[in-house]
């Protein structure tokens, strides 16, 4: 079974998003960047699926293929998910910030190529939040797709996928191929060892162009103005009860 998993270079998490000061987007001049957290966890659990780690059978993907929409250096991102354990990995260079239907379009012409049984991505990407793509993606493919997974079991020719939903947990069977999108509690990633690391610098990665594909992706929205959200204003203290409610009620809370 051979799994596609697109990943996303994005800032990283422990770094504070720093706005232009002309406001026309988010500073990434000399910022620290990474892989998106969920795509890191997608790509763990199709290395877990392969190598039969925690439920899964050993064997179950016989093949990991990254892939990665966006500028040069998104090869450090692919070379992280090969250094995980990832098999091989595909760049699709573009200088320009895609939307979700570009993005899902260009990995819908991936898959045609590459046939997988399986794609795996994060639910979303931590600078967009958009939470788009997966979905976006199934539909243009017409293949069952199961969202914000928790746990997913390969059996019989389908993915079961528990997901959180409010006041407890639904289990889906999608029958294969699929699109799954996990989510935080699935698994914890694991960190790259520096042999990993070397061996990545040796594996294959496809550089290619979005004219390759002869996809539009043209803006389709305008970002017109990123401001920081407002600063809290600071608390104040009340004496009692019957002052707290006579504040909420100037406040027109109550």
């Amino acid at each position: 079974m051979k799994v596609l998993v697109p990943v996303k270079r994005v800032i990283d998490y422990n770094v504070k998003a720093r706005v232009k000061s002309d406001q026309t987007g988010v500073d990434l001049a000399n910022v620290k960047m990474s892989m998106n957290p969920f795509d890191e966890i997608a790509v763990e659990e199709a290395v877990r699926l392969r190598d039969g780690k925690e439920h899964h059978a050993a064997g179950t993907a016989t093949e990991i293929v990254v892939v990665s929409i966006g500028v040069t250096q998104a090869q450090e991102t692919i070379r992280t998910a090969l250094a995980m354990g990832a098999d091989r990995g595909i760049l699709i260079q573009s200088d320009a910030d895609l939307e979700p239907l570009a993005v899902a379009r260009l990995l819908k012409a991936v898959v045609d190529e590459e046939k997988p049984d399986l794609v795996l991505l994060g639910k979303q990407s931590i600078d967009g939040d958009n939470n788009a793509v997966g979905q976006m993606l199934a539909a243009l493919l017409d293949w069952p797709q199961a969202t914000f997974a928790g746990k997913i079991v390969i059996a019989d020719g389908k993915a079961t996928v528990t997901r959180e939903v409010d006041g407890g947990l639904q289990t889906l069977a999608a029958p294969l191929p699929a699109v799954v999108t996990v989510d935080l509690r699935l698994n914890t990633p694991r960190y790259a060892s520096l042999p990993n690391i070397m061996k990545a610098k040796k594996k294959e990665i496809a550089i290619k162009a979005v004219a390759d594909y002869g996809i539009d992706v043209a803006p389709r929205l305008k970002v017109l103005k990123v401001t920081e959200p407002p600063k809290r204003s600071a608390g104040i203290i009340v004496a009692d009860a019957a002052e707290l409610v006579s504040k909420l009620k100037t406040a027109g809370v109550l």
